[in-house]
Parts: C-alpha cells; structure tokens; sequence
C-alpha cells in the first residue's frame, strides 16, 4: 500500500496534469443558435449575447438578423474555417486581457461540423476558461425522429468529397450503431445511391430536411427507396441522413477512388 508521500507524490503529478485557468482571463462562451425555428433560441443564449464585449460569428450577415430579431447590440466580428487559423491569436489574447467573448455559427452548436474547434483548443492550452450552452442541433432530432435505434449512435457528420470516401463508406457500413450524416441537397441521391451500394440497398434509414423549420419533412425506407426517391424529387434545405445499424451485414467492396469527386 502506498504511503503518505507516494500519494503526494501521485497528487503533485495529477495536478500538473491539469489546465490551470490564467488569472484575470475572461470566458469564451460557445452558443447555440437555431437551425431553423427562432423559438428555439433560449433566454440564458441571449443574456449572454448581450452581456459579452465581442461575438464571433461564422457569417455576420447571418447573424445579424438573429441580433436584430432578440435586440442583441453587441458588436460581432467574423469568424468561420478561412480565418479562424489566423484570428485565434487576437481572440485568445483579448481573452487573456479580460474580455468575455461568445462564438457562434450560422445555425446550431459551434464546433459540430462548423468553426469552433481551434478556438476552443487554443483556449484551453492558454487556461482560458470556455462554457459551451445547451441548445439547437440538427443531429439529435433528426436522429430521434428516424425511427432507428439512438440508445447508441455514431455522428459522421460531413462525409469526404474526395480522397477516402469509399474507404470511409466501407468503414461506416459495418458500425453497429445507427450512423448520422450531413448532407447537402445538391449531393443528397448520389450520396445515397452510394450508401445503398456499400450498406446494401435494403439498409433502412431515414432523410430529415429543414428541421424545425415549416416545411420540415422526414422520409423513412430504405437506402434504395429513399435513393430512388431523391433522384426523382429534388430536395432543398439542410440535411440529415440517419442509417440504420448493421445486422451481420458485410459491407460491398468498392475502389478506394471509386467515389472520388474530382
């Protein structure tokens, strides 16, 4: 058994370990915004808004409306995947100076599939202290709604355009879990005619468009259904695919560049 200084000894070490917070440092707050119905925006969201000095958004002029709709005066700067490698600095140093800061993107949690994640990191090696609120996703209603199994799931997010795609297909295919893509409308059939060839045409699986929004809509079948079904009725709208989980199911082999956009 370990004695009084092993302990100490184990306690100093698991202390260093930890980020320590940098004295006088301000709070980046990640903020959720709504993808879609602008009732889902909660009080706690905008009081913070109001409060910090700086909002980074990934559009201005996307967010803009969102600001005017709650009275949110707060100056806004941008802040999306073509400048966040350069920006960091000057946010983290603003931060270190005292300054609460909120981030947010053109709909949904910041960091999911959208800019969020570099700031975030550089935050935490800095000791800046980061609160990320509860809010708007598409994922968890899209994914509830399918009608597949969600006790477990595997968030895919965006899949690669081109190198690694079928490679990835494959991968993917063989989860266990039911697996939640995000697509855009324009390479929705294709995307599920390749999905249908690698999981197998009679995977189920389920397609939701412009959630929480008025024309929200969520088609369920299978692959092939739903496959044939897009390819004949072009959607609009942000969207996302739930497939159902594998069943003693091997995956097609397919090229590793079979799927490549190039």
């Amino acid at each position: 058994m370990p004695d009084a200084d092993d302990r100490a000894t184990v306690a100093a070490a698991e202390a260093v370990a930890l980020v320590t917070e940098a004295a006088g440092a301000g709070t980046l707050y990640i903020v959720p915004t709504p993808v879609g119905n602008l009732e889902d925006m909660t009080p706690r969201a905008v009081a913070v808004l109001k409060a910090v000095s700086l909002i980074l958004a990934e559009d201005t002029r996307t967010s803009a409306g969102l600001m005017r709709h709650f009275g949110i005066e707060t100056p806004m700067s941008s802040h999306h995947k073509f400048n966040e490698h350069t920006a960091c600095a000057h946010v983290i140093e603003r931060l270190l100076g005292g300054e609460d800061i909120a981030l947010v993107s053109d709909a949904g949690t910041p960091g999911i599939s959208d800019p969020g994640f570099l700031l975030s990191r550089e935050c935490r090696r800095h000791g800046v202290r980061v609160v990320t609120l509860p809010g708007a996703t598409a994922m968890v209603p899209a994914l509830v709604d399918s009608g597949l199994p969600c006790e477990r799931f595997f968030f895919e997010g965006f899949l690669p355009v081109k190198k690694g795609r079928a490679t990835r297909l494959q991968e993917l295919a063989a989860m266990p879990v039911s697996v939640v893509i995000y697509e855009s409308p324009l390479r929705l059939a294709r995307t599920l005619a390749q999905l249908a060839e690698v999981f197998g045409p009679d995977r189920e699986a389920s397609v939701s468009r412009e959630i929480s929004k008025l024309y929200e809509n969520t088609q369920r079948g299978t692959l092939a259904g739903l496959a044939e079904y897009y390819a004949a009725n072009q959607p609009r709208g942000e969207i996302v695919i739930v497939v159902g989980p594998a069943k003693d199911l091997q995956p097609a082999k397919v090229h590793k560049n079979k799927y490549r956009d190039d």
